[in-house]
């Protein structure tokens, strides 16, 4: 039981002065001074000759706000305890004393408690913490106890060094350090990954004890995540900021796949064998795989070669049956590689003639009968003959009786050389033409062939073109008299050639195309050819050049031009002709230039090129070449190769390129089997003559794009042509087949038409070749009499064993030559003055949107959300490497969707990608209060 002990004790002074009278009196005793002033002599001993043993000693403690601490000591056998704080003896008013017997030992236990304040401890100024200890003392001696410091605890907000974001490759070493904040007692860490503790006894991987930094030895996919380090002590805790740790995954090539088969079952052929970036694929913004996804080598299938007969051999003697034979074998050459055996007889038997029987005079009468057949025969092919060559000379003399009319001997094709023409291309002229009554014949700019931007206009989907009238319109006159000399004149001039990009030829089979009764094309219709040019003024901001009518386009990205800098920029677009040259390659689109030289970019520009390739399947391998300075021309890439130099995108109309290095590009394109396909723009136009019963009709057949379609439009704006129907599309083969271009369904009794014109004839290599130059044939008419005023008929057009479009020819003759004589095809065009534009006007998408998704998508993200996945949802999946190469692969990306879209200004495509990809995301795990939600979403 304790009992309080303030009985006896008024005060320490009365005690000492009596402890030191019965020292005096009483040696005998012996007691023992303490250890200097530090000692008090007790009364009467518990124990005799024990010293005080401290059971309980103060300890260490903390101020928490404005709380007292209480500090305590407990000693036997002791008469009294005080304390001692900071040396100074704490007065025994502020003591508290207790004591009780220990029922083990029965001693006397002695237990005293003081408090201590905060203003205490701030009030002390000392060179040490603040701090207490007991003195106790018995019979013997005293005895004082350990020191005990009291400090006030605190922890401070701001951390000495947070832990900070990483992106480390797959098994890569993770160190992410945390210093925390100042604070007594010093503050305990531990880690936090999204929210949930890291433990270093759960996980080898993960060690946490070094200095509070946290430490994982091997990263794994699974500790990508957010990171927070967690301080504590007695006071409070703090968090640090949240570091966001990316393990990413570097791409790595699959094995090649095994060589397909050759291309072709005959002949020079490819092959191919394709890898993937997929052991492993690219993942949290890993690299994409360096390299070539693809590789081709070239290989020769045998061709079956089908047998052919050998010379026959000499005629046997006459046997006695009157008969003789000869043979000949199937080895000339022989069939090998499947091909087809000789049709026809190995052996061949004739009865004998002229004496040659060597029968007996037996067998004479059978002779006589066999010999007397065999003269009948004789006589009856000599008779026929006589008949055949008297009918040809007497059509032949008909025929040029009939020529005389029109001053031409058709039969030889020279006199024909002006039925195909090969047009330079001017500048066209722009916008929307007169529109005609329903009664006259439309323009021929008035076909909806074409959606490329001719203008910038108010409106992105204001027609350019009106379409055709529906309606069938009546015209005047029409007859089809083949050219005469005096129109075929204008055609004959001769143009300058210019080299052209190594390959890009035509068939020398076409230089002299009279061998094989077909029409060449001769040369254009003016002496100079007009160069086509667009320039503009650009800066920081960036801007838009557009070539008129021709589907060439130059998009300059902001960013692109230094600050406070400014070029004049061009886009030229040339037009010499190509010279034949050997190879294979053919021109599917207009050879373009644009610069200045020296012009310095610091991203690529968007060059958009319209082609003719009908690219479904792989029937074509396709380049882009670029003009040295030596004026030859190098390769520099294949569109389904992967690089870094420039990016290609192939889509079924253009191609639209991604370039930083100024220069003359052009596309060339090889067929690798007889299915590839070039697209060819056919169109008819017709003009009266210079007498008022003439009539001409011209079909061109030219490469489906608006730069050789344009050269149509401004030949005929000169001749005063009228276009009588709406230009058509024809699929032209590589099968080495020619096209045949023929009229039918002619009124007879109302027109005439040249003899052996109605059918005319196109090589395979004049169209195939034919490199953007465009090719016509004509068919001239003559009407009977002036009551006849309408023409209707058809135009075919067709491939040998290949495709077929009918043009409708339905025109009123006097109508289309009124409006020749009072309209021509350029007053009704009004130029275009607007081709270049500047500035945020010239993007679709606007400057702020863009900023914001290229700063959502080139940082990497632990989900995957960054800029690849942004090329997949906008259908950009081949040759990622070269963005990867690029400051902002975001930026690059955006810019080539805006050259893929600038004719529909197609936003609605761009916010579904972007909202397909803020669902996604929106499904992922809730995100922790640092992931900001997706801009998207």
């Amino acid at each position: 039981m304790y009992t309080s002990s303030n009985d006896g004790n008024s005060n320490v002074l009365g005690l000492l002065k009596l402890l030191i009278a019965v020292t005096c009196l009483f040696p005998s005793f012996g007691i023992i001074a303490g250890a200097g002033s530090d000692t008090l002599p007790d009364s009467l001993p518990s124990v005799a000759g024990t010293l005080p043993h401290f059971v309980q000693e103060p300890e260490d403690a903390y101020i928490i706000k404005s709380n007292p601490i209480k500090l305590r000591c407990r000693a036997a056998p002791a008469l009294q305890i005080f304390f001692k704080c900071n040396g100074d003896w704490v007065h025994q008013n502020e003591h508290e004393s207790r004591e009780h017997v220990d029922e083990s030992t029965g001693l006397k236990i002695r237990e005293v408690m003081i408090n201590v304040s905060r203003q205490q401890v701030e009030d002390f100024h000392g060179p040490e913490d603040y701090w207490c200890l007991c003195v106790a003392w018995s019979h013997l001696g005293t005895s004082k106890s350990r020191k005990a410091t009291v400090r006030i605890a605190y922890l401070r907000k701001n951390f000495e060094q947070d832990p900070q974001g990483k992106e480390v490759p797959i098994k890569g070493m993770i160190v992410l350090h945390c210093r925390p904040p100042e604070g007594v007692p010093a503050a305990e860490v531990e880690w936090l990954k999204n929210e949930e503790p890291v433990s270093s006894l759960n996980d080898d991987n993960i060690d946490t004890r070094a200095d509070h930094n946290l430490i994982i030895n091997e990263a794994r996919l699974s500790d990508s995540g957010n990171y927070t380090c967690l301080a504590s002590n007695i006071v409070a805790k703090r968090r640090s900021a949240s570091a966001t740790v990316v393990v990413f995954v570097n791409g790595g090539w699959s094995l090649w796949t095994e060589w397909s088969a050759c291309s072709v079952p005959c002949g020079r052929g490819v092959q191919k064998r394709s890898r993937t970036c997929t052991n492993p694929a690219p993942l949290n913004g890993g690299a994409f795989c360096e390299g070539m996804s693809m590789q081709k080598i070239t290989c020769k299938a045998d061709c079956p070669v089908d047998g052919g007969w050998g010379e026959w051999t000499e005629w046997t003697g006459c046997s006695p049956e009157c008969e003789r034979q000869r043979s000949r074998e199937c080895t000339a050459p022989a069939p090998r590689h499947g091909g087809k055996l000789c049709e026809g007889l190995s052996r061949a038997a004739e009865n004998c003639t002229g004496g040659q029987c060597t029968q007996s005079r037996s067998l004479l009468p059978h002779l006589h009968h066999c010999c007397g057949t065999n003269d009948v025969a004789l006589y009856s092919g000599l008779a026929a003959g006589v008949i055949a060559v008297a009918i040809l000379v007497v059509a032949v003399t008909l025929y040029r009786r009939n020529q005389s009319e029109y001053g031409v001997d058709v039969i030889d094709s020279s006199a024909l050389t002006g039925g195909f023409q090969s047009f330079n291309f001017k500048t066209a002229r722009q916008g929307n033409p007169l529109l005609l009554n329903s009664s006259m014949q439309p323009d021929l700019t008035v076909g909806r062939t074409y959606s490329s931007p001719i203008c910038f206009q108010d409106s992105m989907d204001k027609e350019l073109f009106d379409p055709l009238p529906d309606i069938k319109v009546k015209v005047q006159s029409s007859f089809m008299v083949s050219l005469g000399v005096a129109d075929r004149a204008e055609y004959h001039v001769k143009a300058q050639p210019k080299t052209f990009p190594r390959g890009l030829t035509r068939d020398s089979s076409s230089i002299d195309s009279r061998k094989m009764g077909l029409l060449t094309p001769t040369a254009p219709t003016s002496p100079t050819k007009a160069q086509l040019r667009t320039m503009g003024m650009f800066g920081h901001l960036g801007g838009r050049l557009v070539v008129p009518n021709t589907g060439v386009s130059v998009l300059v990205p902001h960013g692109a031009i230094a600050e406070d800098t400014s070029w004049e920029m061009y886009v030229v677009i040339n037009q010499d002709d190509a010279h034949t040259d050997e190879g294979c390659e053919v021109l599917l689109g207009p050879e373009v230039t644009y610069g200045p030289p020296g012009l310095s970019l610091s991203c690529p520009i968007a060059m958009t090129i319209a082609h003719c390739a009908e690219v479904t399947g792989e029937n074509w391998n396709i380049r882009l070449k670029r003009q040295t300075e030596d004026n030859k021309w190098e390769e520099v890439m294949s569109v389904e190769d992967e690089t870094t130099l420039c990016y290609c995108l192939l889509d079924s109309h253009s191609c639209h390129l991604l370039l930083d290095q100024p220069g003359s590009y052009a596309l060339v394109g090889e067929p690798l089997t007889e299915a590839a396909v070039k697209r060819l723009k056919l169109a008819v136009f017709g003009s009266t003559g210079a007498r008022s019963m003439d009539y001409s009709l011209r079909v061109y057949c030219v490469d489906d794009t608006p730069h050789a379609f344009q050269a149509v439009v401004t030949a005929e704006t000169g001749r005063g042509g009228q276009l009588l129907e709406e230009p058509k599309t024809l699929l032209f083969k590589a099968n080495t087949f020619s096209l045949q271009v023929s009229i039918q369904d002619v009124p007879q009794f109302l027109w005439n038409i040249k003899p052996f014109t109605t059918c005319q004839e196109f090589s395979f290599s004049q169209v195939w070749c034919s490199n953007q130059q465009p090719l016509h044939c004509a068919f001239s008419l003559e009407r009977y009499g002036p009551a006849t005023t309408q023409l209707s008929c058809k135009i075919s057009v067709r491939q040998v064993k290949g495709h077929e479009q009918i043009l409708q020819v339905y025109t009123s003759v006097a109508e289309v030559r009124g409006l020749s004589d009072v309209r021509s095809l350029s007053p009704g065009i009004s130029d275009c003055t607007v081709t270049s534009q500047s500035g945020p006007k010239a993007f679709k998408i606007p400057y702020s949107i863009r900023q914001r998704i290229c700063a959502t998508f080139d940082t990497a993200n632990a989900k995957g959300k960054d800029w690849q996945l942004l090329a997949r949802k906008l259908h950009i999946e081949r040759n990622l490497s070269y963005f990867a190469k690029q400051q902002s692969p975001s930026a690059v990306i955006l810019i080539l969707w805006e050259a893929q879209h600038q004719e529909n200004g197609d936003l609605d495509s761009l916010a579904s990608a972007l909202e397909e990809i803020g669902k996604i995301h929106s499904k992922s795990p809730a995100k922790t209060p640092e992931e900001p939600k997706s801009d998207f979403s």
